[in-house]
């Protein structure tokens, strides 16, 4: 894989499994990614949406109201960015990727969750926010590259570091910055 410089840090070169361990742990203790498409007039449009678990069939599962214009979005264009942050340690994680609605009922009941009602309230007989609901769709995103960054760095050295950064002028180093390739994702081998 070609060197990636993403930002303040280059890419740290790790094994595939340690990559993709680090990447699903962080994205399992975030779970509300800000997922922006494209809207059809060419502006991009971001919103949260939580993930669903991990399941076969696409990388990182979402729920969504199947009457939405994030569908009229995804038709037009289904490249899509995902963006964790996690405030505490600084860490993030970003996932380009493309997009594909998916209203396989058994999928769905595969995914679903009690939950998702308070997104779909009753609205009459047969879309009562359950598993057969016909607003209920899914997006699957399978992922082209995803960056992150994960620090193994105390809370306190954190915050040292970004006191020193703004004291001293230099970049604080709060975590190792990884890119793990669609390649990767989807079983390929790699460093």
């Amino acid at each position: 894989m070609a060197e990636y410089s993403s930002g303040p840090h280059d890419a740290t070169p790790a094994p595939t499994e340690k990559k993709l361990d680090q990447l699903f742990g962080l994205i399992d203790g975030i779970s509300v990614a800000m997922f922006t498409t494209r809207r059809p007039d060419g502006n991009l449009v971001s919103r949260p949406m939580q993930v669903q678990g991990r399941q076969e069939g696409a990388d990182l599962w979402f729920v969504t109201d199947g009457e939405t214009h994030k569908m009229d979005e995804l038709e037009a264009d289904p490249h899509v960015n995902l963006s964790f942050y996690r405030d505490r340690t600084r860490e993030w994680v970003s996932v380009s990727g493309r997009a594909r609605v998916v209203t396989d009922r058994a999928k769905i009941h595969d995914l679903y969750k009690p939950d998702w009602k308070a997104w779909f309230p009753d609205d009459g007989p047969g879309r009562d926010g359950g598993p057969d609901d016909p607003r209920l769709a899914l997006i699957a995103v399978d992922a082209d590259t995803v960056v992150y960054m994960v620090s193994n760095t105390p809370r306190p050295v954190v915050l040292f570091e970004v006191v020193k950064g703004i004291l001293t002028g230099q970049q604080p180093n709060v975590g190792e910055t990884h890119v793990v390739s669609g390649h990767e994702m989807h079983g390929g081998s790699g460093s």
